[in-house]
């Protein structure tokens, strides 16, 4: 494990700050310097903190193929990780690249394609910046059609039916992974939603469409949130619709971590 990381094994006891556990409590999103809460779809940057932590070191390269505000690459440039996001939205990506340069590190590349992810041509990452795979991946899709982030009929927000939204996370995963190198990880962060009276289990949906795309599930990790800004000033509404359909407010969403073996 130290062979991918920079951490000390001699010294584990002293690791205090690394997680290990599979429920992570997070109390407070860390907002500080580029790192804003703003956008309705990003998540809590001690989210990548942990998983670079433990799954990457100093210099090594990191794709987010769901870039959107940037929390990944702000916190990779934060620990001297070079990272690339694929962004479908033009006017996201420019706003994001905005804060992310307001803390640019000299030497560290932290940089946006602006793009489709399930087309993206994989060798422009190569040329551009000579490289021949990269260390980590972070899948962060919407989850499906709870929040519509776009008009783009090739948002995955947009799929018309949860078949559609599968295949289409098929597609960028099959598309990305590829410039994954061997032996090393990968995370999806995704939740579940309700529809119709019955949960829709997106979340293991999406960690089927990993394993069928050849990489190993090594990890099962729970997360904690708390008011979501679809849900904002609506717990009393939530809590009535939870008695009244004997269904349970989602307070969790799911962090699984992949190896690609060969």
């Amino acid at each position: 494990m130290g062979k991918i990381n920079d951490l000390d094994l001699k010294n584990w006891k002293e690791l205090t700050d690394i997680w290990t556990d599979s429920l992570w409590i997070i109390q407070n999103r860390d907002n500080s310097g580029a790192h804003s809460g703003h956008y309705h779809g990003n998540f809590v940057p001690q989210i990548p903190h942990q998983l670079l932590s433990r799954y990457t070191k100093t210099g090594d390269f990191i794709l987010d193929p769901f870039a959107g505000s940037g929390t990944t690459l702000i916190e990779a440039q934060r620990m001297n990780r070079n990272s690339i996001g694929i962004e479908l939205q033009p006017q996201v990506a420019m706003e994001a690249i905005g804060r992310i340069h307001s803390e640019q590190k000299d030497g560290i590349v932290a940089d946006t394609f602006v793009d489709d992810s399930r087309t993206f041509d994989i060798n422009r990452i190569k040329t551009t910046y000579n490289i021949d795979t990269v260390q980590f991946i972070i899948y962060h899709p919407p989850y499906w059609d709870i929040i519509k982030f776009s008009e783009d009929s090739n948002d995955l927000s947009n799929s018309p039916t949860l078949e559609d939204f599968i295949e289409n996370f098929k597609k960028v995963v099959s598309n990305t992974s590829t410039i994954l190198e061997k032996g090393r990880y990968c995370a999806v962060v995704i939740g579940d939603k309700y529809a119709n009276g019955q949960i829709i289990p997106l979340g293991f949906y999406c960690m089927q469409a990993m394993q069928q795309d050849g990489l190993t599930l090594k990890a099962t990790i729970v997360k904690n949130f708390e008011e979501t800004k679809g849900k904002a000033n609506q717990k009393a509404l939530w809590r009535r619709r939870a008695l009244e359909n004997g269904l349970y407010i989602f307070k969790h969403e799911y962090i699984f971590v992949f190896k690609k073996e060969k």
